[in-house]
């Protein structure tokens, strides 16, 4: 017979509480009570959350498919939960149905320049100014996400290059699209072009992000680092 703990959560060390557990060593880590236990919010007297959530899976033989069944009134029955818990509960598994039977979306694949100019010919039509913009790819060069970084005048636009690959690393990126748009339609990198496309691609070396292109978008087309031989 399994015991209960005995003591609030909060008296715990904070390895074993479970929103410290899954904050600093992730979802995976916590068992199916602890999670229950999150959701349960606090336990009774001489019963923690975690206590309350072996109870409930007792109740449905560890089975979270029953679990998922259970009624407002039939998950009420455990003792230290009521109405507004058990519809806490009845909602995230409602989310996991959901997710469950929601086809996953995959993201694009970019391996040329043809379908990097694809991907963010929108974000530069008509614009008038100069934008600059980063995809974020996976190992697969699949795209992670697309953001501008900075927003400049007629000529030019300041790039922090700190900024673009903290943001690579939040994101877990293995490859990095760079684009800007020339609104003069000159389609020719400029020299600070050229200079900021070096030390990007000698950072991404660094922290082992690849630059797989740099794109200079004009109306009527693009100039390509990759085709051209400019990122060696």
């Amino acid at each position: 017979m399994e015991l209960l703990s005995t003591g609030s959560i909060k008296y715990w060390s904070e390895d074993d509480r479970p929103r410290e557990k899954l904050m600093n060593k992730g979802r995976h880590s916590l068992s199916n009570a602890e999670l229950l236990a999150i959701l349960i919010g606090s336990g009774l007297k001489g019963q923690s959350a975690v206590d309350v959530g072996k109870v409930l899976l007792k109740q449905v033989d560890n089975d979270l498919h029953k679990l998922s069944k259970l009624t407002i009134e039939e998950i009420c029955e455990v003792k230290g939960l009521g109405p507004a818990r058990a519809i806490t509960l009845i909602a995230a598994m409602e989310l996991g149905r959901r997710r469950k039977n929601q086809e996953v979306v995959m993201q694009p694949k970019i391996n040329s320049s043809k379908l990097a100019y694809d991907h963010l010919a929108s974000v530069f039509m008509d614009l008038s100014h100069e934008e600059f913009w980063v995809v974020y790819l996976s190992n697969a060069n699949r795209v992670i996400q697309k953001k501008r970084l900075s927003t400049g005048g007629l000529t030019g636009t300041v790039v922090d290059i700190r900024l673009l690959f903290n943001e690579a690393i939040q994101k877990k990126a293995a490859a990095i699209i760079v684009a800007h748009n020339h609104p003069s339609g000159q389609k020719k990198p400029s020299d600070n072009d050229i200079v900021l496309t070096k030390k990007i691609s000698q950072a991404g070396e660094l922290l082992n992000i690849r630059l797989v292109d740099h794109l200079i978008y004009v109306e009527d087309g693009y100039y390509s680092f990759a085709d051209e031989g400019m990122l060696s």
